[in-house]
This record gives C-alpha cells, sequence and structure tokens, in this order.
C-alpha cells in the first residue's frame, strides 16, 4: 500500500484496523499523521510511544470503548522497541538490537486483529532503519514481528529526480517561481530530503513574492543547506552506504565547504549520539530534554538528527567511528593535506 492509496481510503471512511508506516521518509509519514488525523474528531486521536509503555497497555486501550468517540485514532511511535530482545550471539552482530526493551510478544497483536475495535485504527510508526545495506536485515525483523498486519506502507526515501518532480509540485502549489538551476541546487543541498525541501519552498514562497527564487536566493536563503547535507551522509554512513556517502563527499567539494569543518560536525554528531546511547535515552524527545538540562543547546530537529544516529550505530560502532575521526583530523593537520582524500579514506574505513 503507498501512502496516496491510504489517505484515499481514510476520506471514504474505509479504515484498516492497524497500519506499519515502515522507513525513514519523513515528508511521507507527515503527509499520512496530517490527512488521518483531519478525518477523525478532536479529542479522538492519541498518541504512545512503546519505549514508554508496553504493547499489551496499548491494545488494552484500542479495546476500550470511548463515550466521548465512536471512531478513534491510536498513532504509536517507536514501533520497534515491541521487538524482542535478541539473544546474546544475535545482539554481537546487531549492536542496535539492544535498543528492543519490549515484551517481544507479537502474538497479543494477532490476537487482536482476529477481532478488532470497530471504529479504531492502530498505526505503527516503524521510521528508524531503511531498507538497503545494514539496516535491511533489522528493517526485516520489525517487518516479521508486525507480520500479523496485512496493510504496510513503505516510506522509501525519495530519489533525487523524484524529489525533483515533487519540489516543483510542491512550488506550483505554493505560487512560488523557481529558476530550474535554483531548484536543482536546493534539491542537491539538501541531499534529496523532501520534507526539508518541503519546508524551505514554504519559507521561499513567503519571502519571494511575485518574483522568481534564483540559485543566489538558495544560496543565500538557506544555511543550514550544509549541515543538511553533512546530517545525511551521517545516514549514509550508518547504513553502511559506500557509494551515497561518497557522493555527498562530491556535493560537499562542490559546494566549497571546507572539510576540516565538515569533520568536525561529524564528530559533534557522534559524541552526542555516544553521550545518548550512555544515557540510555529512546527517543528524540528525551534527547532534547536530556541535552537542554545539561545547557546543551537542542532543538526539536537537531534531537531528532542525533536520535537517528543513536538508532543506527551501535555503541562499538560509535566507538570505532571517534577513533577514525580522530585518526583523519591528525592527517588533516599533516603538512600540505590532500583533504579530499584524507576524508575518502576515512569513509572507506567507517563502511568497510
Amino acid at each position: 500500500m503507498t501512502a496516496s492509496q491510504l489517505l484515499a481510503r481514510a476520506k471514504k471512511r474505509d479504515f484498516p484496523p492497524a497500519v506499519l508506516l515502515l522507513g525513514p521518509e519523513a515528508y511521507e509519514r507527515r503527509r499520512i499523521k496530517e490527512g488521518l488525523t483531519a478525518a477523525f474528531a478532536e479529542g479522538a486521536v492519541a498518541q504512545l510511544d512503546l519505549a514508554e509503555v508496553t504493547l499489551a497497555a496499548i491494545l488494552d486501550d484500542a479495546r476500550a470503548l470511548s463515550l466521548f468517540a465512536s471512531e478513534r485514532l491510536i498513532w504509536v511511535v517507536n514501533a520497534e522497541a515491541a521487538l524482542p530482545a535478541p539473544s546474546k550471539s544475535a545482539a554481537e552482530d546487531d549492536p542496535e538490537a539492544e535498543s528492543s526493551t519490549g515484551g517481544g510478544d507479537a502474538a497479543p497483536l494477532a490476537a487482536y486483529l482476529k477481532n478488532p475495535t470497530p471504529g479504531v485504527l492502530l498505526v505503527f510508526e516503524a521510521m528508524r532503519f531503511d531498507f538497503e545495506g545494514d539496516d535491511k536485515r533489522k528493517q526485516d525483523r520489525v517487518r516479521k514481528f508486525y507480520s500479523a498486519l496485512r496493510d504496510v506502507v513503505e516510506l522509501r526515501r525519495f530519489a533525487a529526480h523524484e524529489a525533483r518532480a515533487e519540489g516543483e509540485l510542491l512550488a506550483r502549489r505554493a505560487g512560488l517561481a523557481i529558476q530550474p538551476d535554483a531548484l536543482d541546487l536546493l534539491v542537491e543541498a539538501l541531499g534529496a530530503d523532501i520534507a526539508r525541501i518541503a519546508v524551505e519552498i514554504e519559507k521561499l514562497a513567503l519571502y519571494a513574492g511575485t518574483r522568481a527564487i534564483s540559485s543566489d536566493d538558495i544560496a543565500n536563503l538557506v544555511p543550514d543547506a550544509r549541515a543538511t547535507t553533512i546530517f545525511a551522509l551521517v545516514n549514509a554512513l550508518g547504513r553502511r552506504d559506500r557509494t551515497r556517502a561518497l557522493e555527498l563527499l562530491d556535493t560537499l567539494t562542490s559546494e566549497g565547504i571546507y572539510l576540516p569543518l565538515a569533520l568536525t560536525f561529524l564528530s559533534t554528531q557522534f559524541r552526542l549520539a555516544m553521550a545518548a546511547r550512555e544515557a540510555g535515552l529512546k527517543s528524540a524527545q528525551q534527547v532534547q530534554a536530556h541535552f537542554t538540562r545539561m545547557g546543551v543547546p537542542m532543538w526539536g530537529s537537531r534531537a531528532d538528527q542525533v536520535w537517528q544516529t543513536v538508532a543506527k550505530f551501535g555503541k562499538p560502532q560509535l566507538e570505532r567511528a571517534m577513533k577514525l575521526i580522530s585518526e583523519a583530523d591528525r592527517g588533516l593537520r599533516d603538512a600540505r593535506p590532500d583533504d579530499r582524500l584524507i576524508m575518502e579514506q576515512f569513509l572507506l574505513k567507517l563502511t568497510a
């Protein structure tokens, strides 16, 4: 099932008893959430976190009849947390599996779906793992655990050409005139992250009025695009996606980014992720609250970036990444270093 098919069913009020949203694409997930939330009455929507409550408690809530709403939407985040803890050998092969804290029994969910509560829609959001690289094996565990759910929406990342086409559509809807080369630059600068592209198009539409947006406007008005590209590099490294990592290094180089500065950003990202993992944090909200209490500036999108890095890297992998960053940093400080070559070697080692 696609996001559009699910939303079309929602318009007809043909709600399935439960849906699994599988994959990291934030733009489609937000579109689904907004569309489904609008289909239910005010007060009939609840959000629960499987990192904080058990699957059994969520199913009990779904079975409970409401005096105020005949139809209810229960949105469940961190669906991966319900998976069983892996065996010791499996945990060694899959360090990220240690984040699973649920009871690990899918039987109650299968039993519920045999006789679901009429008018109740359960949406399980599993956004932690991607469809490629090392993530695929972990995502398969999630898919197997929720195999009783017949309706699965795969939220795959947009390819560059898909992101450009969607960006063009969003610009038209926003009444924004944008030059083709400017749109190309926006898509490339934001690493084809359509969620970020949508936000920037909204801002550009307010800024531009009736005039067309140029490449110079993109460079001046999207100041954090470079940081987003570096974060996309972190995600590619987490998936062991060597090809994508090297492509993003090309993007950073073509933008004229000072590569030692990019390495510093990577170091900060991994250090924050290590601190979050050692603190046992289980969601982006907990990351934001934890670092804010410590006096470290942490806004929502930044906390989400840190949490995704925690989800993609186990503790041994984070330690190895920090060691390789230290080696690359020493290399960049050598007399007359070839910054690009040193960064390529760093990426090759980390994705080995």
